[in-house]
C-alpha cells in the first residue's frame, strides 16, 4: 500500500511538470500558425484582386474593339404635372451661372464626385456616339428652358395641413351633443382657438412661427383622440359634405354682394367730385357775363382742324382726357374739343376750363338741353337696365354726331374714362375705304375684351337672325373715328332710331350703346390697328405693360374707374399724372393723389 501511494504521487508530479512544460510550447506554435494563415490569406486576396483587375482590363479592351452600332444612350424622361415639369437628365443648370452652361450632377446624395463626361466621350466613344451625346445635350437644354418657363410652385404643405386640421376639428366639434361641455369639447375648442391665433393669415410655410408648428402638433394629437371617440366614417363624410355645401353657398352669396357693391360704387359719384362741381359752379356765377365765354369760338366749326367730342358730366375725368390729348399732340393749336354735359354740370365744366385753359387747343362746352329735339327720351326710358348710365341721353348722344356738328367731315369720339398717350393726328390720315366708323376689334378669342354679337343681341328673334351674322367681328367704343359725310349718306341715325323703336317693343338687345352700335354700324366699320386703343384697365389687372406703353389711347372701361377707390391701383398713375391736384378747389374737396 505504501509503495502504491508513493508511485501515485510520483505520477501526479510528473504529469504536472509535463503540463507546465508543454503549454508554453503549444501556445507559441499556435500564434505563429495564426500569423502565417493571415499573411497567406492576404497574399491570396491580393492575387485575386490582381486577377480580377486583369479580367476587367481584358473586358474593357474587348468592349473597345466591338462595334458600337447596338449601343444606346440613356433615355431622357420628362414627367409633366400641370405647370410643373421635372426632368431626369445628365445635366442641370445652376441658377447662379449667368452663362447657363450645363453642369454635371450626382445622383448619390451628398457624394460630391463628378464625372468628366467630355473626356470619356473623347477617349472611349467613337464620333457617332459623341454626336448622339450632343443631341442629348440639346434635348436636355430644351427641357431646362421649359423648366425655367414653368417655375416650380411652392407647395406650402404645412399651411394646407393647418387648414385641413381646422376643418376636421370643426367637423368633430359638431358631432358632440348640443350644449355639451365635456372635456373633449373644451379641449378641441381650445385647440381651434390656439391654432387660428398662431397661424393667423399666413399663406407660406416660411412665415409660420415655431409656436404655430407646436400648436399644429397638439391639434394632431387631439384629432387622433377624436377619431377614436367618433370612428364612424360615414357620419364624417356627411358632415363634411354639408360643410362644403354651406361654404359654397356663402361664397356664392359673397360674390353676388361684391359684384353688386362694385357696380354700385361704379355708378356713384364720389363726394369729392360733388364738392368740386359745387365750388366751380359758385365761382362761375360770380363772373361777369363777358367773362363766362370761352375763347377761339371761330374754330368750333372749322372742318380743317382736328375735332374731338367728349360727352360727360365728370369734370375731373374730362380734364384728364383734354390734358392728356393736348400734352401729347404735335400740333395742339389744331385741336378743338367739344364737351357736352348736362345742365347741372355746365357751369362747373365751363368754369374749370376757364380757369385751366388747355394750352393752345380750343374747347367748347355745351349742354345736352340744346339737343332735346334730337333725343327720344321716352324710348330710352323703356330700355330695362339697373344702371342709369346705359339709358342716359348723354350716353346715346353719340348717335347724333352728324346733326350736332353739321359742318364737320370727321370727328374722333373719346369716352371720359380714357387717357391719351400718343399724338392722335395720324387718325385723320387713315383711309376709311367708304366706312363710317373706325374702331378697334374685340373678336379675338382668349382675350378679356373678347365679345360676340350674340352675347348682347338676341339672335332668337327672326329679324335679327336674318339680318346679322352672330360670328361677325365686334368692336369697341371709347376711341372711334367717324366719317360724318358717309354717315349722312347712309342715314345711320335713322337706322339707329329704327332699332331703338324695335327694341322698345320686344327684347332685341341688352341696354346700352354697344349692342345697338353693333347693329347700327354693321358692315359700316373699319378695323384699325389695336395699338390705337387698348382696353381693359377698368376690369382686367392682367393688361400687359408693354401694350400700355405702345398704346395711343388706354381705356379704363369697366366699373373700376381711376377716380374711384375701387380702381386698379397699378393703372392709376397713367391717369393721375394728368389731373391738377394742386388746384385749390381740388385740395379743398379732399381729392388727393
Amino acid at each position: 500500500m505504501r509503495f502504491t501511494r508513493r508511485f501515485t504521487r510520483i505520477f501526479i508530479i510528473l504529469c504536472l511538470i509535463a503540463v507546465f512544460v508543454t503549454t508554453p510550447i503549444l501556445l507559441f506554435s499556435s500564434h505563429r500558425l495564426i500569423h502565417l494563415g493571415s499573411d497567406a490569406s492576404k497574399e491570396f486576396v491580393g492575387d485575386l484582386s490582381i486577377l480580377k483587375h486583369r479580367i476587367e482590363v481584358q473586358a474593357l479592351n474587348a468592349v473597345q474593339q466591338e462595334e458600337v452600332e447596338n449601343l444606346k444612350e440613356p433615355i431622357l424622361d420628362v414627367y409633366r404635372d400641370g405647370n410643373q415639369i421635372s426632368a431626369v437628365s445628365l445635366y442641370t443648370i445652376d441658377k447662379n451661372d449667368s452663362l447657363g452652361q450645363p453642369k454635371n450632377i450626382s445622383l448619390a446624395g451628398n457624394n460630391e464626385t463628378t464625372h468628366d463626361t467630355k473626356k470619356v466621350g473623347q477617349q472611349s466613344l467613337p464620333e457617332e456616339t459623341v454626336g448622339r451625346r450632343e443631341k442629348e445635350k440639346s434635348r436636355a437644354k430644351e427641357v431646362r428652358q421649359n423648366v425655367q418657363s414653368h417655375p416650380r410652385r411652392v407647395l406650402d404643405e404645412r399651411v394646407k395641413e393647418i387648414k385641413d386640421q381646422l376643418i376636421r376639428a370643426k367637423a368633430f366639434l359638431n358631432f358632440a351633443p348640443a350644449g355639451s361641455n365635456s372635456n373633449f369639447v373644451k379641449e378641441i375648442k381650445l385647440r381651434i382657438k390656439d391654432l387660428e391665433r398662431a397661424a393667423g393669415e399666413v399663406s407660406k410655410d416660411s412665415d409660420l412661427s415655431r409656436r404655430a408648428i407646436q400648436k399644429m402638433k397638439a391639434m394632431s394629437a387631439t384629432l387622433s383622440k377624436a377619431s377614436r371617440l367618433f370612428p364612424d366614417c360615414s357620419a364624417m363624410v356627411k358632415k363634411l359634405r354639408a360643410m362644403t355645401y354651406n361654404a359654397e353657398e356663402q361664397l356664392r352669396t359673397q360674390k353676388n354682394q361684391a359684384s353688386f357693391l362694385e357696380n354700385l360704387a361704379g355708378r356713384t359719384t364720389p363726394k369729392g367730385l360733388h364738392c368740386l362741381s359745387m365750388r366751380l359752379t359758385t365761382e362761375y356765377f360770380a363772373l361777369q357775363t363777358e367773362e363766362q365765354k370761352l375763347p377761339n369760338q371761330h374754330k368750333f366749326q372749322n372742318p380743317d382742324l382736328h375735332h374731338f367730342a367728349v360727352f360727360s358730366d365728370n369734370v375731373l375725368a374730362c380734364s384728364a382726357v383734354v390734358n392728356s390729348t393736348v400734352s401729347t399732340a404735335r400740333a395742339p393749336e389744331k385741336i378743338v374739343f367739344h364737351v357736352v354735359t348736362d345742365s347741372l354740370n355746365l357751369p362747373a365744366m365751363t368754369m374749370w376750363f376757364l380757369s385751366n385753359p388747355p394750352g393752345k387747343a380750343t374747347i367748347q362746352i355745351q349742354s345736352i338741353d340744346m339737343f332735346d329735339w334730337l333725343l327720344n327720351k321716352d324710348t330710352l326710358q323703356k330700355q330695362e337696365s339697373l344702371d342709369p348710365r346705359y339709358t342716359s341721353p348723354l350716353n346715346h348722344l353719340r348717335f347724333y354726331l352728324p346733326e350736332i356738328f353739321p359742318s364737320l367731315n370727321k370727328i374722333v369720339l373719346l369716352d371720359h374714362d380714357v387717357v391719351v398717350k400718343r399724338d392722335l393726328s395720324g387718325l385723320w390720315h387713315i383711309n376709311m375705304n367708304g366706312k363710317v366708323n373706325g374702331a378697334v376689334e374685340t373678336c379675338l378669342e382668349g382675350e378679356p375684351s373678347f365679345r360676340r354679337m350674340d352675347m348682347l343681341i338676341n339672335f332668337t328673334d327672326p329679324m335679327v337672325a336674318a339680318k346679322f351674322d352672330a360670328k361677325s367681328c365686334t368692336w369697341a367704343f371709347g376711341m372711334n373715328l367717324f366719317d360724318l359725310q358717309e354717315w349722312r349718306k347712309r342715314n345711320l341715325t335713322g337706322l339707329y332710331h329704327k332699332y331703338l323703336e324695335l327694341g322698345s317693343d320686344r327684347p332685341l338687345m341688352k341696354a346700352g350703346t354697344l349692342p345697338i352700335g353693333w347693329m347700327t354700324f354693321y358692315k359700316h366699320t373699319r378695323a384699325i390697328d389695336r395699338r390705337w386703343h387698348v382696353l381693359g384697365l377698368g376690369y382686367d389687372s392682367g393688361v400687359k405693360l408693354n401694350e400700355i406703353e405702345q398704346a395711343a389711347v388706354i381705356h379704363y372701361d369697366g366699373v373700376m374707374k381711376p377716380w374711384l377707390e375701387i380702381g386698379l391701383q397699378k393703372f392709376k398713375p397713367y391717369w393721375k399724372k394728368h389731373v391738377r391736384y394742386e388746384h385749390p378747389f381740388v385740395q379743398q374737396c379732399n381729392i388727393h393723389d
